[in-house]
């Protein structure tokens, strides 16, 4: 099943899922010289840590995975009682964003703390608390403040437009004139105005009413994204 080690004690129950096995256990056992602490671990395989969470009764489990959120992701619809913490070496935006959303608790990085302060974060997470640095919490911050955007697609359902363009065709779709869409994006009239041509270009379409009606019959409103200027 791809687990390395278990512990059975009273205490906080933490999983560390990771697949570098020497980090594994690296981490497991500076863990377990906290007696707060009952600590296993395992692989990142997705029948090990079920496997683990139901048979060591886990209360934290600490992700070491950078881009792949479908783990944790899998386990909050499983388990959402478990509270996730994820390690990642250096703060990332899009991997903040996705783990959040993925349900984690806890963002934890070892490039500017140490195993005290993993264990500060561990318990704070089984407090209900969320633990995330500055940076971190501007990251979410910054996608409250975003744009939503709307999803276009053929009759195969292939995305027609780019991710900067459904923001254009969201906001056209609120009524918004060209210039209040730049000052929303922080564009210039002018690039918005070439956003919208393109759009019309790739839709077939001629006029913004034509672009509304062709939005709101085969378009889907998103949640706000990130998206790169």
């Amino acid at each position: 099943m791809g687990v390395f080690s278990s512990a059975a004690s009273n205490g906080i129950g933490v999983l560390v899922a990771d697949s570098n096995q020497m980090n594994c256990q690296l981490l497991v056992g500076a863990l377990r010289r906290r007696p707060e602490f009952r600590v296993s671990a395992c692989t990142l395989d997705m029948d090990a840590i079920l496997s683990t969470i139901t048979n060591e009764s886990i209360d934290i489990a600490l992700f070491n995975t950078d881009h792949d959120m479908s783990p944790i992701r899998r386990l909050h619809l499983a388990h959402p009682q478990v509270g996730k913490v994820l390690l990642l070496e250096a703060p990332d935006r899009n991997a903040v964003v996705n783990a959040f959303r993925s349900g984690v608790r806890g963002i934890f990085s070892f490039s500017d703390s140490s195993v005290r302060m993993l264990c500060k974060c561990i318990q704070s997470v089984h407090q209900g608390q969320i633990w995330a640095n500055n940076e971190h919490l501007q990251y979410l911050l910054d996608l409250v403040s975003q744009v939503p955007s709307l999803r276009v697609v053929n009759s195969q359902g292939i995305n027609l437009l780019t991710p900067r363009e459904e923001q254009v065709v969201a906001l056209v779709a609120d009524g918004m004139s060209n210039r209040d869409i730049a000052h929303e994006l922080g564009l210039s009239e002018h690039t918005v105005k070439k956003y919208i041509f393109r759009i019309f270009d790739k839709l077939g379409v001629s006029t913004r009413v034509e672009l509304v009606l062709y939005a709101v019959t085969r378009g889907n409103v998103r949640h706000a994204e990130w998206v790169p200027t």
